[in-house]
């Protein structure tokens, strides 16, 4: 692959993409991001990259640290990162992992002290911040080939395995006490399964059979693959955020738009997370040795549904959020924000639909580049490194917000960067 149909050069935006993560990106994040004193990762900097005065730690930032890590050890070759890794490890290893109970806690205080979000009789813990120790410990395990990481990853799974997977319906409650005991009813008035965590379940459930080709494991990973393409993903080709215990979707369909506008984030297009699962299901059909056609024609749905309806046609990017209202012929706009991670997750995905459909009535060639640019004009902080939180060219006030906090680190980032630069240098 070496043009897009615009004639441009593609090697040359590898080289812009290498160098704004080997030059723009990694040195703000690493060292600064490690605490020497209390173990893992700092979490929060404001738009200068000072340290602020709140380090909670959550099990995500903290294992997506040691993820990209570990990627960024393998891309590079360079000891350091894997040094930066296995930093991270010890403290998912001894701080983290609940060694009473099993399982990871998903905040802790800077220190250490787990933290009981909403003052719960006992602290409860969720699939989705388990999902990602495993997806790290996993890539950490590739890269180090120490077998102690890889039982961790193992004893997490069971923990899942025991507690959060659903023997009758199928895939993972979201929501756990502390002894792993899930909450079939969910929390509150959010469903006890969702989209969310069972994507990043069947994602680190890849990565995990990849270096653990065990038994249950393949069956766990073909169970989320099945569920996610076949199940949450739905007709129009946009995922189906939260489901019941018995798998039904949650629908806001007939209520009004006041009522949805309230509770929009229950039920809503999101595209990011559309065009983030196109890739992760094929990755994971790529690594189940799937080379079946209706793999590829319900992510290109995916895909093509954004570009319908979520893509900005002026300025290029993925809006946050939109909506079918019932009797309507075409999607409302109900967030036109762009959050930084989708932007990055849309690069990667344009740029492998670019190689499988050339000539597409999409251009999905053209849209990568178109991207990038934006991703440069309006993301990119070239005097202060890294990204904003938010686009500018809708957010410029992100600006001055903060360019690392438990919510924002830099797997999307680091992923999306290095999928695209090996697969134009491959």
């Amino acid at each position: 692959m070496q043009s897009c149909n615009t004639g441009r050069n593609l090697e040359a935006v590898a080289e812009e993409m290498d160098n704004l993560l080997m030059d723009n990106m990694m040195p703000v994040w690493y060292p600064r991001t490690i605490d020497t004193v209390y173990g893992g990762y700092l979490s929060d900097f404001n738009y200068k990259w000072e340290m602020s005065p709140d380090q909670n730690k959550m099990i995500v930032t903290q294992a997506r640290h040691v993820w990209t890590c570990s990627r960024m050890k393998a891309f590079t070759g360079d000891d350091k990162y894997l040094r930066y890794a296995e930093h991270g490890y010890h403290f998912l290893r001894d701080v983290m992992w609940d060694k009473q109970y099993g399982g990871f806690f998903n905040l802790v205080t800077r220190e250490g002290v787990p933290i009981n979000e909403g003052n719960n009789e006992r602290i409860r813990k969720n699939a989705y911040g388990n999902a990602f120790a495993i997806y790290a410990l996993a890539a950490y395990y590739r890269e180090s080939k120490d077998t102690e990481a890889l039982d961790l990853a193992k004893k997490a799974f069971t923990w899942l395995e025991n507690g959060s997977h659903d023997h009758l319906f199928g895939g993972y409650f979201q929501f756990l006490d502390q002894d792993g005991t899930p909450f079939r009813e969910g929390m509150g008035i959010t469903p006890p399964k969702d989209q969310n965590s069972s994507i990043h379940l069947m994602e680190a459930l890849t990565e995990l059979y990849s270096v653990w080709p065990d038994e249950m494991v393949h069956k766990r990973l073909m169970e989320m693959f099945y569920l996610i393409r076949d199940v949450i993903v739905n007709d129009r080709g946009s995922l189906q955020l939260y489901m019941s215990e018995s798998l039904t979707p949650l629908s806001l369909q007939d209520s009004s738009r006041e009522v949805h506008q309230k509770m929009y984030f229950l039920d809503h297009m999101s595209f990011g997370h559309d065009v983030e699962t196109a890739y992760l299901l094929m990755e994971a059909a790529d690594v189940l040795h799937f080379k079946d056609e209706k793999t590829k024609a319900v992510c290109k749905k995916m895909v093509d549904n954004a570009m319908n309806h979520g893509w900005d046609n002026k300025n290029a990017g993925v809006v946050d959020a939109g909506y079918f209202y019932k009797g309507e012929d075409d999607v409302t706009i109900i967030r036109n924000t762009k959050n930084w991670w989708a932007q990055f997750e849309t690069l990667n995905t344009l740029l492998i639909f670019a190689e499988l459909y050339p000539g597409d009535p999409f251009n999905y060639d053209e849209r990568f580049l178109d991207q990038w640019d934006f991703i440069k004009e309006f993301l990119v902080d070239w005097d202060y490194g890294d990204v904003y939180p938010g686009s500018v060219d809708r957010e410029p006030e992100a600006r001055e917000a903060k360019k690392a906090q438990i919510w924002k680190g830099n797997y999307h980032t680091s992923r999306s960067l290095i999928n695209c630069i090996e697969r134009i240098r491959k």
